[in-house]
């Protein structure tokens, strides 16, 4: 977790940010909170994709699916709007990034979870249905 930068925006729709956790592909996520203070993860599209139809069109299914899917191993879509720039809202889900869980030196990963391909078809099972059940 980073502190907001000059940049950043300080709101997104009505959620009020306070730090970034962290980017992607597709935009950057700051921690935010609901007006009745409920943490929230708050992916904001970068601006030059947020220009591109074609992408605010996928961006809008992916959203629609997200909110169709739902688990133990999924954080729900709470809110997301379309405006500029495009956005959506998650419950917030504390944990390491994605990078840390994936690297080849998080021991923690290789000791707990049983490594890397070899326990991933047991977890598969448990986490797809719910998306393969709505179409997505």
């Amino acid at each position: 977790m980073e502190p907001l930068r000059a940049e950043d925006p300080r709101r997104i729709g009505r959620y009020r940010l306070l730090a970034r956790l962290g980017a992607g592909g597709m935009g950057r996520v700051f921690l935010g909170f609901s007006p009745a203070g409920r943490p929230m993860a708050v992916k904001v599209v970068y601006p030059e994709l947020a220009r591109d139809r074609a992408f605010i069109s996928r961006f809008r299914q992916e959203v629609a699916a997200a909110r169709r899917v739902s688990g133990a191993y999924t954080a729900p879509v709470v809110d997301a709007g379309d405006d500029e720039p495009p956005w959506l809202a998650t419950t917030l889900v504390m944990g390491p990034s994605l990078t840390t869980r994936s690297s080849s030196r998080d021991r923690w990963r290789r000791s707990r979870c049983g490594g890397w391909p070899r326990a991933w078809p047991r977890r598969w099972p448990r986490c797809m249905p719910a998306a393969w059940c709505t179409g997505t």
